[in-house]
């Protein structure tokens, strides 16, 4: 399997007798703002996010919170769904599929998902905006902390950081609004009556995302982000990445408008470095593919500016393929992407049948273990179980219980069972059987739970009724 070389920056060989620090202080980056078709994508993108991540906890759905992760009551709601702990394998399957997703689509176009969807790129962007309102463009960011503390630097310096700290709270408390109904929530905030866990976590919450989009932004990606490291494993020479097109583009240097920049050596790119000061991780794309690259495309918006700009043609940095700036065939369709994909659609098809076919109740029967069974006073055979029901719908439920696999068994107690919405209900029983009808120690029975209002909601499970050996 041939794979991409990835660049890497490695410290310089130590002379003899001198040591070298493998830690590499951090050089703050300054993003200019880049616009483009790409700076669009992004935004469009990133809006869409933050949108739903704001505004998701406040729809209602049934007179209750449509998406509510309820941790006391291990209740998840999910607009028509509610979720238990016992579905916990559909949670692992959903993260499978969201793993293969982004196996597919990093396999076909490299790290599409950190440039426009990743949550902690989401936030740099937002905070990096709000640096630029603050504060300025790229140059008077430089020149303001350049310059000394003065009114002007100690008025914009806090600005940013009160925006920030907005941002932060803000993105605390809608976080936490999935977790605590958020209408609720609200009011508590702004009257600072939360509890203990709920103040935790805002603060702690309000902290990561001040620090992680504010001061730490790429280093995260970097060093933090696991994907950085083994992407390079999946990405191959058909893989579509942001490129420099080095046999266009070299060699580099400035020139004057009307003359014949080919004539001197020179190639299309003037060297301008707008490619690197509007990369958010601060790598110089012409050095080739880095790990750092976040395949965001601010490089490409900043690049076709100045290639429209001097009259050449765009694309010098552009979205290709190792293969394509070779002059070879691109395969676009290859084994391992018709394999994921493949994979992908199967089980995600599988996943909703799944969702569509599943019962929304739960059904355990418990028989009383302290006696394997008694004799009634009327000289039946007696066992006693405990049913657990679990209502996983959206409305309370009245159930009719049955009972079926033996020839004169009774119910004693009340066969008709009511459970609120998404409550669970241990309901006791008692069956009883004239000794006549066993003819072995251990039988089996079928439990079955059926709504009265919906004959589609209906669970059966077997259990054992336990009685005496029969006489030889």
């Amino acid at each position: 399997m041939n794979q991409i070389p990835v660049q890497d920056v490695t410290p310089d060989k130590k002379k003899p007798g001198e040591s070298q620090s493998l830690y590499a202080e951090r050089e703050h980056i300054y993003v200019k703002d880049a616009r483009g078709i790409f700076k669009k994508l992004r935004s469009l993108s990133s809006a869409i996010m933050l949108i739903m991540f704001y505004t998701f906890s406040w729809l209602q759905w049934n007179g209750r919170q449509a998406v509510l992760f309820d941790l006391p009551e291990r209740q998840f709601h999910v607009f028509s769904y509610t979720f238990w702990p016992q579905d916990f394998m559909l949670l692992s399957w959903l993260l499978i599929i969201l793993a293969f997703t982004l196996f597919f689509v990093t396999v076909f176009a490299g790290r599409l998902w950190c440039g426009y969807s990743c949550p902690q790129f989401v936030w740099t962007w937002l905070f990096i905006y709000a640096e630029k309102w603050t504060e300025g463009d790229r140059n008077k960011r430089i020149r303001l902390d350049k310059s000394p503390w003065n009114k002007n630097k100690i008025l914009r310096k806090t600005a940013k950081h009160t925006l920030w700290l907005f941002i932060a709270i803000t993105s605390a408390v809608a976080f936490m609004g999935y977790f605590s109904p958020i209408r609720e929530l609200v009011p508590d905030v702004l009257s600072w009556n939360l509890g203990p866990w709920e103040t935790w976590w805002i603060g702690f919450i309000s902290v990561a995302t001040y620090a992680n989009a504010g001061w730490l932004r790429e280093q995260v990606c970097i060093y933090m982000c696991p994907y950085a490291r083994f992407q390079s494993v999946m990405f191959d020479q058909d893989t579509l990445i942001i490129s420099y097109d080095e046999v266009r583009g070299e060699n580099r240097g400035k020139r004057k408008r009307g003359l014949d920049y080919k004539a001197m050596g020179l190639g299309d790119c003037i060297d301008c470095k707008n490619c690197v000061h509007v990369c958010p991780v601060g790598i110089d794309i012409r050095d080739g593919l880095q790990y750092e690259c976040v395949a965001c495309g601010a490089c490409i918006d900043a690049c076709d500016d100045i290639m429209e700009r001097t009259g050449y043609e765009k694309g010098l940095i552009r979205y290709t393929t190792e293969h394509s700036l070779n002059g070879k065939k691109t395969h676009l369709m290859r084994p391992r992407l018709i394999g994921y994909f493949t994979a992908l659609v199967l089980m995600s098809l599988a996943f909703m049948y799944t969702i569509y076919s599943r019962i929304p109740v739960e059904l355990d029967i418990l028989r009383d273990r302290g006696q394997l069974f008694v004799e009634a006073s009327n000289g039946n055979i007696e066992n006693s179980y405990m049913l657990k029901i679990a209502n996983k719908s959206q409305k309370d439920q009245i159930y009719q219980l049955s009972i079926e696999g033996l020839e004169g068994i009774k119910l004693i107690g009340n066969p008709v069972i009511k459970v609120e919405m998404g409550a669970l209900e241990d309901y006791p029983i008692r069956l009883q059987i004239d000794p006549r009808y066993l003819d072995k120690a251990n039988n089996t029975l079928e439990f079955k739970l059926q709504s009265i209002s919906d004959e589609n909601i209906t669970i059966i499970q077997d259990n054992r009724f336990i009685g005496p050996a029969p006489r030889r």
